[in-house]
């Protein structure tokens, strides 16, 4: 199986804080995900240019697809970038990664994402999109979709309902199946009727959390869950420290998370949808699909940043091999999916 990723390409520039108080100063609620024009990222930057940066190509659908070009699959990823040195280093990155980038080049500067990292590990993200928002429908072509089995979508990208549903629309025409990540509880909010649209006509995989879950829904997170799973084929609703409930044609599945000691959890959803969907490519079990995605985020939220080193990858590796040997399913033919 191979998996296509489309989402807002952005360098993540990744300060650590030691207090809180410069959230307050910028305007930021901590724990929020902020769209910003360039003049407030030019006085974002003013005020953090003593901090030191850890940069990244990031976007929470190009997190998913590098894990999972980490793990052995093969993976691309549509986004768009500037002409400029943070988009060849966006280019660079995925490359050295393992992922095909399909990125096209527009005229503003290339998006990036500052992340706060607060002293217990929470992450407030000041986004100016750039080129990354310049992505359009007509940048789109069937043949991007060509030779992929599963099509990966962030919910951040619903500032263009005409580019997401074209999309799909490429995407189901090329026999794919389309997975999406709501992204973040105020996208929901946002963007309810248009969420809601895409999920009954198009998707087939569902990742949210508790919050993105109940803003769709409305319900505390089994009810949500189930009503989720009414219409998409597998349902994914993360619990935080608590670990994760899936459910997939009446089938639910509930995991514990693994131990971690929390450093950051930026990336942790975008980790365990690629623990997940790596799962759905091993023709695992729904509840060892799940258990995957554990593994990811509870190793990803234990270091600084979204991206993880070979160490820690080759410690993932050791992890998920034993699951993989202990699950029933993992003789058979068929995928959770159905497919054989």
């Amino acid at each position: 199986m191979n998996i296509l990723g489309i989402g807002n390409a952005l360098v993540d520039s990744i300060l650590e804080l030691k207090e809180d108080r410069i959230l307050v100063e910028l305007g930021l609620p901590k724990g929020s995900m902020q769209l910003i024009d360039s003049d407030k990222l030019k006085s974002i930057m003013e005020r953090t240019s003593g901090f030191k940066a850890l940069l990244a190509a990031g976007g929470s659908a190009s997190n998913t697809i590098t894990s999972l070009a980490h793990l052995g699959v093969k993976t691309g990823f549509i986004g768009k970038i500037g002409k400029d040195e943070s988009g060849q280093f966006y280019k660079n990155d995925m490359q050295t990664r393992g992922v095909v980038p399909n990125l096209l080049e527009g005229d503003l500067p290339s998006g990036t994402a500052i992340a706060f990292v607060s002293a217990d590990g929470e992450r407030t993200f000041a986004t100016y999109l750039g080129a990354a928002a310049t992505l359009a429908p007509e940048d789109l072509t069937p043949e991007m979709f060509a030779g992929y089995t599963i099509f990966h979508v962030e919910g951040y990208l619903v500032q263009s309902y005409a580019l997401i549903e074209k999309a799909m629309k490429f995407a189901k025409d090329a026999g794919c199946y389309v997975s999406i990540d709501l992204a973040s509880y105020n996208v929901v909010e946002d963007h309810h009727a248009f969420m809601h649209r895409l999920v009954e006509n198009y998707v087939d995989i569902v990742f949210a959390n508790e919050e993105e879950s109940k803003a769709f829904t409305g319900k505390e997170p089994l009810e949500a869950l189930k009503e989720i799973a009414q219409m998409a084929k597998i349902a994914i609703v993360k619990t935080g420290s608590k670990g994760a409930l899936a459910m997939c044609r009446g089938e639910l599945a509930t995991v514990p998370a693994i131990p971690a000691t929390c450093v950051d959890t930026n990336g942790a959803g975008d980790a365990f949808a690629a623990g997940f969907l790596y799962g759905i490519t091993q023709n695992v079990s729904l509840a060892t699909c799940a258990t995957m995605g554990t593994v990811l985020a509870g190793n990803v939220v234990e270091v600084t940043g979204p991206k993880m080193d070979t160490l820690r990858w080759m410690k993932i590796e050791q992890m998920l091999q034993p699951i993989l040997l202990a699950d029933p399913n993992r003789e058979l033919q068929k995928n959770i999916l159905g497919d054989e």
